[in-house]
């Protein structure tokens, strides 16, 4: 799990080290940068909040710079820039509904958000490890004895069915992705997602998966469904007795903010992965 510079530093590719040290506040080579930021890892903030990156890699096409670029790192920039924004933001396009967008003063809970380096790079490798879905077949215990079911991590339902049917001690990774798979629908597609929800019957089987009485989701709407069902999911993770302390805080902290990063997730969406015209002026400025 990112939640340490060095982490991040660590897993950038050559390819991207090239792109930092064509910034003049970069050294010289890419193994100059790479010793730099092992011995002071958090430099690599100063280097992804330095706008003329971002102007590089999204807004000058013609220097090639993005081919190759990894997934890691490319996020990364996005949620810098989306932090930025936030930071003379006057208002938010709120995502109301599908297609809907109404503005909404409060950005002080976003950027408060955001500004914990703890999560910006949770943020990060959680939309780098959606670049490449997986998917196949497991051999499922039923009352016939046992069959072969196929799976995908983007299909909740058979994600929770997958992650039940492992042994007790083997479940944390799969709870977290369930609550990763709840924050990414509701977080990135948040319209796509509204307007193909689950069948009812679905819903009523992973919410039993997710222990989640009914009673307390009804008259909500499937986003706000979604939302529940993944912070019991991160919750869930946190609190397997596997996980290590310093994760537990983090996936503890997913759990209580899960509608805020949900938010955070549709400003950014909106704006640099969808560039979704919200009807509304620029908030920004």
């Amino acid at each position: 799990m990112l939640n340490h510079p060095l982490v991040f530093v660590e897993r950038l590719t050559e390819h991207d080290l090239e792109v930092l040290v064509s910034l003049d506040a970069a050294p010289g080579s890419t193994e100059e940068l790479r010793r730099l930021l092992r011995k002071d890892p958090e430099k690599i903030e100063v280097l992804l909040a330095d706008p003329r990156l971002y102007e590089l890699i999204f807004e000058t096409p013609e220097t090639g710079m993005i081919a190759g670029l990894s997934p890691l790192l490319a996020f990364a920039i996005l949620v810098q820039k989306t932090m930025s924004d936030l930071s003379s933001a006057s208002y938010v396009a709120e995502w109301v509904g599908a297609g809907a967008r109404l503005p909404v003063f409060d950005v002080d809970s976003l950027r408060e958000f955001i500004d914990d380096i703890t999560r910006r790079y949770l943020i990060t490798e959680f939309l780098s490890s959606f670049t490449r879905v997986a998917s196949g077949s497991v051999w499922v215990k039923t009352a016939r004895g046992y069959r072969r079911r196929r799976y995908s991590e983007l299909d909740p339902v058979g994600l929770a069915e997958m992650v039940e049917s492992l042994p007790a001690g083997r479940r944390a990774a799969g709870y977290r992705r369930l609550g990763d798979v709840a924050l990414f629908h509701t977080g990135v597609f948040p319209d796509h997602t509204a307007r193909n929800p689950l069948s009812a019957m679905s819903q009523t089987r992973l919410a039993t998966f997710a222990g989640v009485e009914l009673e307390e989701l009804v008259g909500a709407d499937y986003l706000r469904f979604l939302e529940k069902v993944g912070s019991v999911y991160y919750d869930r993770a946190a609190n397997e007795q596997s996980v290590p302390s310093q994760v537990h805080r983090t996936l503890e902290d997913m759990s209580v903010n899960f509608t805020t990063a949900r938010r955070f997730l549709n400003y950014l969406a909106d704006r640099y992965l969808h560039h979704h015209d919200t009807g509304l002026m620029n908030p920004v400025g």
